[in-house]
């Protein structure tokens, strides 16, 4: 079972290309200033079985999204829930690539093995003194956007290009 509160069926903002973004409820983190202070409680919103929640959000997926991002909440407080989410959406539509953030840092989670399944980590809390609304797909500017596959490859945090653009993910 996953808790989540909504689903998105198209957002800009939550990384490169048009998404899909899934707003898992809970974070145990509490950062100064979040952005979706509802979604800390672990309670609230919609338990549901992890099968229902990929029909969900495969049914707003159209030819021209790059994928799916989820959001919260932390995504990682559910970390076996969103593995078989993500599993699921993996093996349906293997070409929509997963990006998920967190208010963890990728050295503290490294080991949850979500991430094998995961495109891009946007990592690190929310830092009130390091808010920057200019910067692309976070909040602030301690946050990293984490380029997970070579990341995996290189054996240590490699960070997106943020040039890579949307026609780069869809080739």
């Amino acid at each position: 079972m996953i808790r989540y509160k909504d689903i998105l069926a198209e957002s800009l903002v939550d990384g490169v290309g048009l998404r899909v973004t899934a707003f898992l409820q809970g974070c145990p983190r509490h950062c100064q200033g979040c952005h979706n202070p509802l979604l800390l409680p672990m309670e609230g919103g919609y338990e549901v079985s992890e099968e229902k929640f990929v029909d969900k959000i495969l049914a707003l997926v159209t030819p021209i999204h790059h994928g799916i991002t989820f959001s919260g909440g932390d995504p990682l407080a559910q970390p076996e829930a969103l593995f078989k989410t993500i599993d699921l959406i993996k093996r349906r539509q293997p070409r929509l690539n997963i990006w998920v953030y967190t208010g963890y840092t990728y050295e503290e989670v490294q080991r949850v093995p979500v991430l094998s399944l995961i495109d891009v980590l946007v990592d690190g809390p929310f830092v009130m003194a390091e808010k920057d609304l200019d910067l692309p797909f976070r909040g602030s500017a301690n946050q990293r956007i984490i380029d997970m596959e070579q990341t995996r490859q290189k054996g240590c945090v490699t960070v997106l290009p943020l040039e890579k653009t949307a026609r780069s993910w869809a080739s």
